[in-house]
């Protein structure tokens, strides 16, 4: 089993910055990837980015490429999303999550653990 918890979420004016950190505990060993994805009221959870814990390769949404910077610390294995430049569009719950196995770091199903989510509102 593998434990997350996130923390960084609040409130911030559009164009504003936040950082997101995710720590991991329990069974770290056997985790190939972590990823970040968002909720907004009534819509489905959508891929933010994802790093693979070993290389630490990074993929990003379309929407947040440019803006968003994730990176991993194998050390302290947590997990940070740099958020920058940010839209009132970009408001949701974000969940950190992590997966055991290689597969499509964009599809929410293939990750095994979440977080239990951080509140991010940006104001217009």
């Amino acid at each position: 089993q593998v434990q997350l918890v996130e923390s960084g979420g609040g409130l911030v004016q559009a164009g504003g910055s936040l950082r997101l950190s995710c720590a991991a505990s329990g069974r770290t060993l056997s985790t190939d990837a972590m990823g970040w994805f968002r909720q907004a009221p009534g819509k489905e959870r959508d891929f933010v980015a994802a790093i693979t814990w070993s290389i630490g390769s990074a993929y990003y949404a379309d929407s947040v490429k440019g803006r968003f910077t994730i990176s991993r610390d194998n050390a302290k294995n947590t997990v940070a999303l740099e958020m920058n430049s940010l839209k009132p569009e970009d408001t949701a719950v974000y969940y950190c999550a992590a997966r055991r196995l290689p597969g499509l770091v964009y599809r929410a199903g293939n990750y095994d653990y979440w977080g239990q989510g951080t509140q991010v509102t940006v104001s217009s």
